[in-house]
């Protein structure tokens, strides 16, 4: 990520700003853009300690090739760029916060956390995909988190010059496995079956390169010390053979599971683990909207392009319901500023 990556505010406490946010993919950084543009404070609240949603979580360095403007690019480049976008305006992070308990009264909205922050405002718009993303743990492994072992790799660099061991035989796996190839001392990929649920394109590209792809085989063991990973264990599922992988990293790729969550019990009414909205973006819950993945309505198509129409239609639509004397059209972005 770029110098520009918010920060996570270290003590939770209480915001009080006209829009929350729920949500740091694309759709959710582009709608905290836009709701500067439209002079709004704003919180961007997200379950994943980085910003970029799924787009950063699971695939940074796949190209996307659905985004006006752009050819192709990089999923962790577009995030960057949409967090700079994002940074003219000053929008604070709540990162690593999960939203929980929403109260009402006929002018605000209160969303909780589970860390115990809360933020009032005057509208909501949710943006978070399909739900919160929590990564599938390695079993016995927790004592290496932020120590060596990660779940995600948004900035490559981190791992450079290391020995890497990845486990997985997703997309996100195989992808970080030919990203990391040439800058990573060496790369070890080990997944517990012999097929993989990647492109076969980029499998044969992997094998074809200096990554030590063992199929049928597990962690048995993350051996480290004070400063980190020195060793991993790992076995051959099928003739329990074992070996010891001097690594000092572990990029643990085995997925993700979302979850709609608390979401669930906000009186919002849902359709195939989607929100239902009508044509300005509005939930059925005063002062809520949705925006991105997570809304539906007949018709929907799932693109970033159409999460970003999406954000600033709720974003201009929920102005309205903070002051009720603005606009609904705010007037072209060129004068805007």
């Amino acid at each position: 990520m770029s110098d520009q990556a918010p920060a996570n505010p270290a003590e939770p406490s209480h915001f009080d700003v006209d829009l929350l946010i729920i949500g740091a993919g694309p759709t959710g950084l582009f709608a905290a853009y836009y709701a500067g543009q439209r002079q709004l404070s704003t919180v961007i609240m997200d379950s994943l300690p980085e910003p970029g949603g799924q787009v950063a979580a699971m695939y940074p360095e796949k190209l996307i090739f659905d985004v006006a403007g752009f050819p192709a690019v990089k999923g962790q480049t577009l995030i960057d760029n949409l967090v700079e976008q994002a940074a003219q305006f000053d929008p604070t992070y709540l990162l690593d916060h999960r939203a929980e308990q929403m109260d009402h009264t006929d002018e605000h909205v209160t969303v909780t956390t589970q860390h115990g922050a809360t933020v009032t405002c005057k509208a909501v718009i949710i943006t978070g995909g399909i739900g919160t993303f929590t990564p599938r743990p390695l079993p016995d492994a927790e004592q290496f988190e932020g120590r060596g072992l990660v779940y995600f790799v948004p900035r490559l660099h981190e791992l450079r010059d290391l020995d890497v061991l990845i486990v997985g035989g997703g997309d996100s796996a195989v992808d970080w496995a030919l990203n990391l190839e040439p800058i990573a001392t060496s790369i070890t990929l080990i997944h517990r079956r012999d097929r993989f649920r990647a492109h076969e394109h980029t499998v044969q590209q992997m094998k074809d390169s200096t990554v030590d792809v063992r199929v049928f085989h597990e962690v048995a063991q993350i051996r480290g010390d004070e400063d980190g990973i020195t060793e991993v264990e790992i076995f051959d599922n099928q003739t329990e053979e074992r070996d010891q992988l001097k690594v000092q990293a572990v990029v643990a790729a085995l997925g993700f599971t979302a979850d709609l969550g608390p979401l669930t019990r906000w009186g919002l009414e849902q359709s195939k683990r989607q929100v239902i909205v009508d044509t300005s973006m509005r939930t059925n819950v005063p002062r809520v909207f949705a925006a991105g993945d997570i809304a539906a309505y007949e018709g929907k198509v799932k693109l970033i392009a159409v999460g970003f129409g999406e954000a600033a239609t709720a974003v201009n639509n929920a102005a309205t319901v903070i002051d009720p004397s603005a606009k609904v059209f705010p007037g072209h972005s060129t004068d805007m500023k």
